[in-house]
């Protein structure tokens, strides 16, 4: 059986198999994952090709490099998924943003911390802007903050302060961040509540 060809310049370039392996010897791995030692590259080769399979350099800068005896096409599925999990992890964190007024209604709030809520159990940060307008601007510092942290403590997600709240060029501005671990407490509290029986009256 014959060998397995690259599909592109750019693969053959990323992934070194058979005759295009430059080390005169390998450590070899085989098809069920058994470490076979090393061996020279050529018997390497002959013993992937008796097997219908590719020798497929899997550890470069080892010393010597690693190679497997594996299938090509079930070693391209195998790399692919582990880059889709690597990406699925490297979450791209963003900071969302939401307006709120002093004359903004309940119900627009309660719509507004909603939505902070989604964005923070996604991983995002929140900044929250207080838009100040005409006299508003001018009012006692700690006025609009308390007005601020009204807003915060309807926010149905747990959180931490990631920046102060501070004068912006719209008024103010705060910054927030999941706080996993206040969760996790608030989680254990639970259980330990529903854990602990009833007590009995006295009397």
């Amino acid at each position: 059986m014959g060998f397995t060809k690259y599909t592109s310049q750019a693969e053959k370039e990323r992934v070194r198999m058979n005759e295009g392996i430059r080390a005169s010897e390998v450590r070899v791995i085989g098809p069920e994952g058994q470490n076979v030692g090393v061996l020279p590259l050529k018997e390497a080769i002959a013993r992937a090709q008796e097997a219908g399979l590719d020798l497929i350099e899997i550890s470069p800068n080892a010393q010597p490099p690693v190679c497997k005896i594996t299938d090509y096409g079930k070693f391209k599925y195998e790399q692919k998924k582990k880059e889709k999990e690597v990406k699925a992890k490297a979450h791209i964190t963003e900071t969302k943003v939401t307006q709120v007024k002093i004359g903004t209604s309940e119900r627009d709030m309660h719509i507004k911390a909603s939505k902070a809520a989604e964005w923070l159990k996604e991983g995002h940060r929140v900044k929250v802007d207080l838009f100040l307008w005409g006299r508003y601007k001018y009012m006692e510092f700690n006025f609009l903050k308390e007005r601020l942290e009204r807003f915060l403590a309807i926010i149905p997600e747990h959180y931490k302060i990631a920046e102060p709240v501070q004068k912006s060029p719209k008024g103010l501005a705060v910054t927030l961040e999941r706080d996993p671990q206040k969760r996790n407490a608030v989680a254990r509290v639970v259980a330990v509540a529903s854990e602990t029986p009833p007590q009995k009256k006295e009397g």
